[in-house]
């Protein structure tokens, strides 16, 4: 009788305990999203009964990246793309207005303060984005106390396959983000690590440490990870910060260069030291190593944000460009990549900024490439620029 009633009570209480387990569960459909079809176009589907209409908004070229689904007699809506380049792209579903992630797809990401489902097309750069059987890096947190804002601030860390059981020491590329991003943008949009375990892999890339900041001065680091917790939202959600183009990040930046020297085992030389950034990173890059013509030897702009429009070129970091251009002409750099889609808004500012260091005797490597201001292009600099450092 006691072994019976153990047996009920154990069922009773399994019983609870999965009824308790409210977000685990089995998907109650078996609609697959998205397929990647192997002519490159792509096959969207929602069960959505009850809708009127569904549409989809991602981030490819054709069609503006828009489609309209077709309902089915079964109340699946089915939509399929035109022919897609190979990329990593992100979308998400409006269903009757209301915008969501693809309820079937569980891979997504954050851009700034929205999340997206992700999915590639094989057979090209996108194949640099995922993971292969190669030897893979270390990513990793850190964080290191910024006297000019008087704050500890976080960074993000890429180290090289080996990293750890080497007595090798390592040049550094400095990766900053754009507008609205923080210290995981280019891991998590940028898929940094995966493509540089590909390139180091095939031989393309030299074995470096790539060091991820957060390029917003007044804050600890990305929306969730500060001590304001969950009450931070991500730069951009609703306001700008107020470090936002006043150059005291750019004026700083040396404390994390010596930060990472004194930490990790680099080579602590201009010659072994690179920066790039996407956007406002280009921003950052551009006056980083204008103020200081001694640091690196390789600077890489990526859709730069040199619209100078609004911003006060009077402050320090931004006065006398063209001279501290020269400066850095004089100092020497190895190599200066600028990169722009000609569809990008800052085509022309960019293009600007190339006559002011034509003027200033700057020498530069333009990179043109298609469409505008996108994680696309950005991913593909990368790729691309990589490979041309430390050589």
């Amino acid at each position: 009788m006691k072994k019976t009633l153990f047996i009920i009570a154990l069922v009773a209480s399994m019983a609870v305990s999965a009824s308790a387990q409210q977000n685990t569960s089995f998907r109650p459909s078996n609609v697959q999203s998205p397929t990647v079809n192997a002519d490159g176009t792509v096959t969207f589907k929602v069960e959505a009964p009850k809708a009127k209409e569904v549409l989809v908004k991602g981030d490819w070229e054709a069609n503006d990246g828009m489609g309209k689904f077709t309902k089915g007699k079964d109340g699946v809506w089915t939509y399929t793309t035109p022919v897609l380049p190979s990329e990593m792209y992100t979308y998400r579903f409006s269903i009757d207005g209301v915008v969501s992630i693809d309820p079937t797809n569980p891979f997504s990401c954050r851009d700034v303060g929205n999340v997206f489902s992700v999915f590639y097309v094989d057979g090209g750069v996108a194949d640099y984005y995922q993971v292969h059987k190669v030897p893979h890096g270390t990513v990793s947190t850190t964080w290191y106390h910024s006297n000019a804002s008087n704050l500890d601030r976080r960074l993000t860390i890429y180290t090289p396959p080996y990293y750890e059981q080497s007595n090798k020491n390592y040049p550094v590329l400095y990766l900053l983000h754009g507008s609205g991003g923080d210290e995981t943008a280019w891991l998590d949009l940028g898929r940094v690590a995966r493509s540089m375990d590909n390139l180091i892999a095939e031989g393309k890339a030299k074995p470096m440490i790539i060091v991820m900041p957060n390029g917003v001065g007044s804050t600890e680091a990305a929306a969730g990870e500060t001590s304001d917790n969950l009450d931070f939202r991500p730069v951009m959600t609703n306001f700008i910060a107020d470090s936002y183009k006043t150059g005291k990040f750019e004026l700083a930046f040396p404390e994390i260069v010596n930060f990472v020297d004194s930490r990790y085992k680099t080579i602590p030389e201009k010659s072994s030291r690179a920066v790039a950034g996407l956007s406002l990173g280009g921003l950052h890059s551009l006056f980083i190593t204008a103020n200081y013509p001694d640091l690196f030897d390789y600077v890489g702009l990526f859709s730069a944000g040199v619209d100078f429009t609004g911003v006060d070129l009077t402050l320090p970091a931004y006065a006398d460009l063209e001279a501290k251009l020269a400066a850095q002409a004089k100092a020497g750099v190895k190599y200066y990549w600028i990169a722009c889609g000609t569809a990008d808004r800052l085509y022309p500012f960019n293009k600007d900024l190339a006559k002011t260091m034509d003027a200033a005797g700057l020498k530069y490597v333009w990179h043109d490439s298609a469409r505008g201001h996108l994680w696309c292009n950005w991913r593909q600099y990368f790729v691309e620029f990589t490979p041309k450092l430390f050589n």
